[in-house]
């Protein structure tokens, strides 16, 4: 049986392996997390991401360090394989709504992706709410970009998921004028509008893992209630006037997401303005699947397309449609 309090319709949306990871996701991480204080919810995501780590795969080096500007530290993870493939680099950009997550909670996906591909992935520890506020955290993304480009020549990939993928769609936003490093983005199941007021925002507001309430939670903390700067594109991508001159794009919804809809936007207006993207709709998945890739064949799928969509923008070539 399915518990409460989801709506019926998730029973024939969901198949028994993701209502497995939903169960057992929530024993560590309440679907009513937004009521503990911010340290509570961080010590139990934490602990969710410790029951879910997966390990490092064999032949995969993670080492830690920073890079410093104006003063302050950004922790970074950098992961290599020994099977070195310097085609293109990655960059990536953890989610948890910019308000828990850090080099820990993703840390085997990127040891996994880096594993699949050969790429050095690097993991970027920026600022997290209610501490830090916009643009904090894009700035330490726009600063741990900047060093990868100086320190090396090696096309990189901006991947992220969730706030990680709003924060992958500011970047070459942020970029595009200035930078030809940046040759492609994936993002994963990613928040880019944040008014909350339409679409799957309204049929999947009280989705399992992921609802409306929580974002419009997590987007308050973010701007420290001035919600005004949602209007800011670099705060939310799909408000930009411009979406010409964005690197091949490839970009991963969940049906059962009430941030789906922004994925399919977003690709949408890449490909108005003559550029190449891609949307693919992962159907009966929720919002947070990475972390069942190993437990759900449609997650599992999922990761593998992920990968894929990594490794050909490194290749650059595009989707035989």
């Amino acid at each position: 049986m399915v518990s409460a309090p989801y709506p019926a319709k998730y029973h024939h949306l969901i198949d028994p392996q993701v209502w497995d990871f939903i169960r057992e996701t929530e024993k560590y991480y309440p679907p009513d997390a937004v009521e503990l204080s911010v340290a509570e919810q961080r010590d139990v995501y934490d602990r969710l991401c410790r029951a879910y780590h997966q390990g490092i795969p064999s032949g995969v080096t993670a080492s830690d360090g920073h890079v410093t500007a104006d003063g302050r530290d950004i922790p970074v993870r950098r992961y290599t394989s020994d099977s070195g493939n310097d085609t293109a680099q990655s960059i990536y950009l953890h989610g948890g709504g910019f308000v828990v997550g850090g080099l820990d909670s993703h840390d085997d996906v990127c040891a996994e992706i880096c594993a699949q591909t050969g790429f050095s992935i690097t993991s970027v520890n920026y600022r997290l709410a209610p501490e830090h506020h916009f643009p904090e955290d894009f700035d330490d993304v726009l600063v741990v970009f900047s060093h990868l480009c100086a320190i090396s020549q090696v096309p990189i990939i901006a991947v992220g998921d969730s706030a990680g993928g709003n924060l992958s769609a500011a970047l070459c936003h942020a970029t595009r004028d200035q930078s030809d490093r940046l040759i492609g983005q994936v993002l994963i199941y990613p928040g880019l509008n944040n008014t909350h007021t339409t679409g799957s925002a309204i049929t999947h507001q009280d989705a399992p893992m992921l609802t409306t309430r929580d974002m419009a939670f997590y987007a308050n903390l973010r701007l420290d209630g001035d919600l005004e700067r949602l209007a800011d594109p670099l705060c939310s991508p799909l408000n930009d006037s411009r979406f010409d001159g964005l690197p091949p794009t490839v970009i991963f919804g969940a049906e059962c997401d009430p941030l789906c809809d922004d994925a399919e936007q977003y690709c949408d207006r890449i490909n108005q303005a003559g550029g190449r993207a891609r949307f693919n709709l992962d159907k009966g998945l929720v919002h947070g699947h990475l972390r069942a890739r190993h437990q759900s064949d449609r997650a599992r799928a999922s990761f593998a397309s992920i990968i894929d969509a990594i490794t050909m923008i490194a290749n650059r070539v595009w989707y035989a449609d």
